[in-house]
């Protein structure tokens, strides 16, 4: 990794319009096929795209049953486990309607209702990921979501991987469709014959999926559009150099674009990170794409003073923050915009990924700034509750009518004074 006193951190900020022209134009045509074909086009499509023509697109019991039938069961256990995690953490989540009242009779409130239905898309490809689908089912089951479908890509055989399967199941997902890309997202947002279509679409996926997304928003609803993950470290000559390049490789080993940046006050740590992250990938499986992603989007900054770090750190606003100082908790409020923030030197990345039971579903590429994990709040929408009083109505008629007739709203001044009219007349 290269070793940078000068900061630049533009290469970062990696937007899905960069060099996406093309792939728009296939997403939109494949959502077009969708739209006006339904299931015969996710039949094609996944033909096309996945390499395997489906007899069916829904995932039958029997298929889930296998699954739990070629998973060892200390995994299927530590799905439970991890589920019963994920699900405390976004109880503390959840809020309730409220209402108050003013002393004219004026009754206002918030009632906070949970979406109709929501579709989780799951990625497939070179890994399988179950703990997506809990990141995804999860806060939506808490929320109170009645109907929750899960897609995710087929393998060449037509199946989806057994931990996914038994994830969902555990979940308490309403119906698992074999079905990725763009052609799922479109099957969510418009409908088919077998897919009925869903209010809100969340999880992470491939550029096609992020592009697909950002088109069909407006008709449903999305999460974000996630770009490719990313890890920052902020650390201190106190940090063990080795655990820092672990975590930086567990970043990118997901995705060429995956970018892993070290923040620190120690040029020996610098260095010795340096060392680690090259050692470390001679042995990785998946050294290819770690590698590139290293050499391409993976830095190595070092800073003057934590302050210096820290501010550096709110300016990239990265999807995972590990604090490994001396005291992280007393740096916790100073630092503004990351999407999850790890504090200690225990507390890897992977542990937020699986187990611990926060959401991975996180805001990229810098949109920390601006936006939060996925969230228990995502699933529920809040309906404004206005109960007048007479003696409101009375009191205030002719403010409301003066302020409509301010804005040019003749209509709207007389809908009120229509109230005192009635009220003379009685």
């Amino acid at each position: 990794m290269k070793i940078e006193r000068a900061v630049d951190i533009k290469t970062l900020k990696r937007s899905i319009d960069q060099d996406s022209e093309a792939q728009l134009l296939s997403v939109q045509d494949i959502l077009n096929q969708v739209k006006e074909q339904g299931d015969a086009a996710l039949f094609e499509l996944t033909g096309k795209f996945d390499g395997v023509m489906l007899e069916e697109l829904r995932v039958s019991p029997e298929e889930i049953q296998q699954a739990y039938q070629e998973m060892d069961d200390e995994l299927v256990e530590i799905i439970k486990e991890a589920a019963k995690n994920i699900e405390e953490y976004h109880v503390q989540q959840k809020k309730q309607s409220w209402f108050f009242t003013r002393p004219d009779g004026t009754m206002l409130g918030q009632k906070i209702i949970p979406l109709d239905s929501v579709g989780v898309y799951v990625p497939g490809g070179t890994a399988a990921y179950p703990s997506s689908v809990l990141m995804g089912v999860t806060p939506a089951k808490v929320a109170g979501v009645e109907r929750i479908v899960l897609v995710s890509p087929p393998d060449k055989n037509g199946k989806l991987p057994a931990g996914v399967l038994v994830a969902a199941n555990e979940s308490g997902v309403a119906a698992i469709f074999k079905i990725g890309g763009a052609q799922a997202i479109g099957a969510l947002a418009y409908g088919t014959e077998t897919i009925k279509s869903v209010d809100k679409i969340v999880g992470p996926g491939n550029l096609y999926v992020a592009l697909a997304k950002r088109e069909v928003f407006g008709t449903v609803d999305i999460d974000m559009i996630a770009g490719p993950s990313e890890i920052a470290v902020l650390a201190d000559g106190t940090a063990n150099p080795a655990y820092i390049a672990a975590d930086l490789l567990s970043q990118a080993e997901h995705d060429p674009r995956s970018a892993s940046v070290l923040v620190t006050t120690s040029e020996a740590l610098a260095e010795q990170v340096a060392k680690e992250v090259d050692k470390q990938l001679q042995t990785l499986p998946r050294r290819e794409i770690a590698e590139r992603a290293i050499r391409d989007y993976g830095a190595i900054y070092l800073v003057e003073s934590l302050k210096d770090g820290i501010d550096l750190i709110n300016e990239i606003a990265p999807e995972h923050l590990e604090v490994m100082t001396q005291n992280p908790t007393e740096l916790l409020g100073q630092i503004k915009h990351a999407g999850a923030i790890f504090l200690g030197p225990n507390s890897s990345e992977p542990v937020g990924d699986y187990f611990a039971g926060s959401n991975h579903v996180l805001p990229t590429s810098g949109t920390a700034r601006f936006s939060s994990p996925l969230n228990v709040d995502d699933f529920t929408k809040k309906s404004s509750v206005i109960m007048y009083s007479e003696r409101a109505i009375q009191d205030n008629a002719k403010k409301i009518a003066a302020f409509a007739r301010l804005e040019g709203l003749e209509a709207h001044a007389r809908a009120v004074e229509k109230r005192l009219e009635e009220k003379e007349d009685e």
